[in-house]
């Protein structure tokens, strides 16, 4: 439970936590209007983000070559720049492989958001927060039961309703914050 000077430090941070929803609802009607487009973005996101990372863990390796672990550091960079160039030759494929992580992320989230729900519980709108929660984890179930099929519409549609839910969420808490 939040104590009256932890909610006055929330209750600061109320326009930020709005303006973080808005920018969620935005995200989740454009996922929502085109679900395979979805799929495919963030797969592609995905692509770039692990080569980008990838490409920068062996130039910090070379930068650090007489540490013993630079032959593991080395590694690490080349291996996930190879999954960086795997997720964008191949975005299908990669999308099966990237619906299992989502449906991970789904369940752990959810499972942060109903522990962030019950720290916030004196806030206006926490049962906001346990409800975005409880569908996340609903979410990471549904793409569990319908795996491998769903990695190519269905991850999109998942992936609009999570964005949306963490918008509603987000706006009842700073609504519920300012209000405070």
């Amino acid at each position: 439970m939040a104590t009256g000077e932890q909610v006055q430090r929330l209750k600061s941070s109320w326009i930020w936590l709005a303006i973080l929803g808005v920018i969620s609802l935005i995200g989740g009607v454009l996922a929502l209007a085109n679900p395979f487009a979805a799929t495919f973005a963030a797969v592609l996101l995905a692509g770039w983000t692990f080569l980008l990372f990838g490409i920068l863990q062996i130039i910090q390796a070379f930068s650090v070559k007489d540490w013993p672990g630079f032959l593991w550091s080395l590694l690490l960079g080349v291996l996930t720049a190879a999954v960086g160039v795997s997720l964008l030759a191949n975005p299908l494929a990669g999308a099966v492989s990237l619906t299992m992580l989502v449906a991970v992320l789904f369940v752990v989230l959810g499972v942060v958001k109903v522990m962030y729900a019950f720290s916030l519980r004196p806030v206006s709108g926490w049962v906001f927060a346990l409800i975005s929660g409880l569908l996340s984890i609903l979410l990471g179930i549904v793409i569990f039961a319908d795996y491998p099929w769903a990695a190519t519409t269905v991850l999109g549609i998942l992936l609009a309703v999570e964005l949306l839910s963490n918008g509603v969420f987000l706006l009842m808490v700073a609504f519920g914050l300012r209000s405070a």
